[in-house]
């Protein structure tokens, strides 16, 4: 599903940032966009951004269902550092929080959390559950091989074991 990005630029509270830039809603179905003016009200400015689709994918359910069941739903916008004219590259859009966590871990990309409109929401509730699929949890078990009774890996190989095995091994001609 095409998915517009909304961006709201305000005046900087620093001297070094004159501008301060956050995503602030996504628009369902939209149109392509290139930095489209949409609002101005004072100094504050919404654009629409650009427009990412939306894809679900079925191994990534479990990271839709987690979204979903937050206070408040959200999908994720990820963006970079803009090339040329625009401040902002918009990278893509996605519902899952673990997706969103990967990106922020970079340092390379801002992630801005955006609440998920209604519809979407429902959008999304419906393709998991037509996909999700719990994944039942398998303890592992050990095999029943005993591995106290040979005395591998102790000491140093070079040594006589009837030695001390803890000993370093020397050069030579050279007394411990």
């Amino acid at each position: 599903m095409p998915l517009g990005v909304v961006i709201r630029r305000m005046p900087g509270v620093t001297r070094w940032a004159k501008w301060t830039w956050k995503a602030v809603a996504v628009l369902p179905g939209a149109a392509d966009a290139d930095w489209k003016v949409l609002r101005q009200e004072g100094e504050a400015t919404e654009y629409h951004a650009a427009t990412k689709p939306l894809e679900l994918f079925r191994t990534d359910t479990e990271g839709y269902l987690h979204g979903l069941s937050a206070k408040e739903p959200a999908i994720y916008v990820i963006m970079r550092e803009g090339e040329g004219d625009a401040p902002l590259d918009v990278v893509m859009v996605t519902a899952s929080p673990y997706e969103a966590q990967d990106y922020a871990d970079t340092g390379e990309e801002l992630v801005e959390k955006v609440a998920m409109p209604g519809g979407l929401i429902a959008w999304v509730r419906d393709y998991v559950e037509k996909y999700h699929e719990d994944e039942v949890f398998v303890k592992r078990k050990r095999d029943k091989k005993r591995t106290d009774l040979a005395e591998t890996g102790i000491g140093d190989e070079r040594i006589s074991q009837m030695t001390d095995v803890y000993r370093a091994p020397g050069r030579k001609g050279q007394v411990h």
